[in-house]
């Protein structure tokens, strides 16, 4: 079969969506893009993905040299879903690979002005079609934290359970009640209080928890 016209194929690039909860809020870390397209705007952290490479290990190449993590050492990784719109590089059609993550410990080597976290609820005007895969990638989120242990991924080793529902909190983008959410919570049957406590200046020591497992579960129940 012979094609009326020549066959281009469209740009292949991958990007990273990863959160992180920072004083009780949902955070995503973004990068200053040093060169046009979008000059000094923030960013998502991506890159090219050539041929003889696939998605995830082009991924793992970018990471390293752009903001200097290895995402194999991410909590939790997955890949969210293609974007593919034509027009949503100027350069020309660009397919983009978004990937999803959570980790709270993740210390990216670059300065703050090159990469930083942002509060998802007050992001900076961003470049492409990043605030729609932000949305996308929160979306998703929600999903496997309602629907998983996944919120394991935002918290410390040992947490307390004021700790825990503002995790919650920050990924729902709303307050839980606090009774109803630990009733809840406990009977899941995810965490064991540790014999240990978070001593705080002007308030009754806190009991400290730790999940059952290091692995991501699945809930019995929904926690929303």
């Amino acid at each position: 079969m012979k094609y009326a016209t020549k066959y281009v194929s469209p740009v292949l690039t991958v990007d990273l969506i990863l959160f992180r909860v920072i004083d009780g809020r949902l955070n995503v870390l973004l990068l200053n893009r040093p060169a046009n397209p979008f000059k000094d705007y923030w960013s998502l952290p991506g890159g090219y993905a050539p041929r003889g490479e696939t998605t995830l290990e082009a991924l793992r190449r970018i990471m390293s040299y752009k903001i200097g993590i290895d995402v194999k050492k991410l909590a939790y990784l997955d890949q969210l879903r293609a974007f593919d719109t034509v027009a949503r590089d100027p350069r020309g059609h660009a397919v983009s690979i978004a990937y999803i993550a959570a980790d709270n410990s993740v210390k990216p080597t670059k300065t703050a002005a090159e990469v930083a976290f942002f509060p998802v609820d007050n992001l900076p005007e961003l470049a492409y079609d990043h605030q729609d895969i932000i949305q996308l990638g929160r979306d998703r989120l929600i999903l496997e934290v309602n629907h998983t242990n996944l919120i394991k991924t935002l918290l410390p080793p040992l947490f307390t359970m004021a700790d825990i529902q503002a995790a919650y909190e920050a990924v729902f983008g709303r307050e839980l009640d606090k009774r109803n959410f630990q009733k809840k919570f406990f009977k899941l049957n995810q965490v064991t209080a540790t014999g240990k406590f978070k001593y705080n200046a002007n308030s009754r020591p806190a009991k400290l928890y730790k999940f059952n497992t290091s692995t991501i579960n699945q809930l019995s129940n929904n926690l929303d």
